[in-house]
């Protein structure tokens, strides 16, 4: 494996394995799509992930004891930003939105992927909360290719935010992935055109904005994991591992039924 300023630069074959780890993270969130429903606990949805990666993927979660996280998922739920604990006592009920991120581990290699997901009818700020976050998502992937800086893609990511008056969490953060969970670089979700990491065929990193409805301010729960906004605005987060490619980028987190009712990416 080469590196390139601390960056992995990955072979095909690595490609190929993360594609395939990558791959496995994305069947999680469309297989439990059909479960994110009113009435049930943040803790049944990690049960059945947990399930479906170990029996049927034979797959390792790799959430699991990272840092000391005791869960497979990670279940933020309206104005969390990112990091909620699953929980028994957390029962989801119509007009929530959530984000469910999953994590996996297969022979090695990592993958990792967040979503939302409406149960029942959001709210109209919810929704359009939801969505400008994808459209920020997708912002940013498209800036990727051999030749562009890491600031191309921040920025065009708080350019969407910025139009529909929403915020930017500015303290978490994309990350470069492989057979490290966390690994160089690190992706803003803000920045300024032409500045930052040069980007190079063979990367690897996360792209996975997170926008408030209210201010960008955040804070950390007492268990030391639930991210929440300071003002309890909403707040919504979606992720793709994107590889570079030599003409452009290939989102490695595809999901496996299409887009739908989103725009593809």
């Amino acid at each position: 494996m080469a590196r390139s300023g601390g960056v992995p630069i990955r072979s095909t074959e690595e490609l190929v394995m993360a594609r395939r780890a990558a791959q496995l993270a994305a069947e999680v969130l469309d297989m439990i799509e059909p479960h994110v429903v009113p009435g049930v606990s943040t803790e049944t949805l990690d049960s059945i992930c947990h399930d479906f990666i170990v029996n049927v993927q034979g797959a390792t979660p790799a959430n699991v004891g990272y840092l000391g996280y005791p869960k497979t998922v990670l279940t933020s739920v309206n104005h969390v930003v990112c990091h909620g604990i699953p929980s028994p006592h957390q029962v989801l009920k119509k007009g929530d939105i959530v984000n469910i991120d999953v994590a996996v581990n297969k022979d090695g290699w990592f993958g990792d992927t967040s979503r939302m997901f409406c149960v029942g009818a959001p709210s109209v700020l919810a929704r359009r909360l939801v969505e400008t976050t994808y459209e920020a998502l997708r912002a940013g992937i498209q800036q990727v290719k051999p030749g562009a800086k890491l600031g191309d893609v921040g920025h065009a990511i708080a350019a969407v935010a910025q139009r529909e008056h929403f915020t930017v969490v500015r303290e978490y953060c994309g990350h470069g992935i492989g057979q490290v969970y966390h690994d160089e670089p690190q992706v803003l979700h803000y920045g300024r055109r032409g500045e930052g990491l040069t980007l190079e065929a063979g990367m690897i990193f996360t792209i996975e904005p997170m926008l408030n409805a209210g201010k960008r301010e955040t804070k950390e729960l007492a268990d030391g994991w639930t991210v929440v906004t300071k003002d309890r605005s909403l707040s919504a987060q979606w992720e793709h591992m994107v590889a570079v490619t030599p003409d452009g980028y290939e989102v490695l987190t595809a999901w496996p039924g299409g887009t739908g009712a989103y725009p593809p990416i």
